[in-house]
């Protein structure tokens, strides 16, 4: 697998690195209060995971699976709920937490959706923000690193189901993704 990267875009340092200072600036923002992340399956795993711990604030967690490409790269604009909350979220500080933000379609679905179950704030954590590819704008309150329109794989996100565990975020040589 490892042979199948071109690119290491962010390296394994430099992704925990960024979480450290983004977890100072979520513990700000959330002195004093109480904190729901709730992250985006499955591409939030590593993140999330090294977020909570890093994060010295109380928190709670809960998932929801969103999907609005189905097996395939391309944007459909449909977009639906594959497993719900568990956790009512009214009156709550809600954090959602998610790989990658690109065309801003799914995470628009998912604001509104979330807004109507009135929790007390509602907010966005990304570790990758790509803003050139937006559709719909929506707000990515903290994130890791922007990225222009490169494809990229590895620390949660994938390539045809593959390449998430990678502890770097890196790009597929062409032979292997052409995009």
């Amino acid at each position: 697998m490892f042979n199948d990267v071109e690119e290491v875009v962010f390296s394994e340092t430099q992704i925990q690195e960024r979480i450290k200072n983004l977890c100072e600036e979520i513990a700000a923002a959330y002195e004093k209060k109480s904190l729901l992340l709730v992250g985006i399956l499955k591409g939030c795993l590593f993140f999330m995971a090294d977020l909570m711990r890093s994060l010295n604030i109380p928190l709670a967690i809960d998932f929801i699976s969103i999907s609005s490409y189905g097996s395939s790269t391309e944007k459909t604009g449909a977009v639906k709920i594959l497993k719900d909350l568990d956790t009512p979220i009214q009156d709550k500080h809600v954090l959602i937490v998610e790989d990658i933000v690109d065309t801003g379609l799914t995470l628009g679905y998912l604001l509104r959706n979330l807004r109507e179950r009135a929790p007390a704030s509602l907010q966005v954590c990304s570790l990758l923000d790509k803003p050139d590819c937006r559709i719909v704008q929506v707000p990515v309150n903290f994130k890791g690193f922007e990225l222009g329109k490169k494809f990229v794989v590895g620390y949660g996100l994938d390539y045809q189901g593959k390449y998430r565990h990678l502890p770097f975020i890196a790009s597929l040589k062409k032979e292997i993704c052409p995009f």
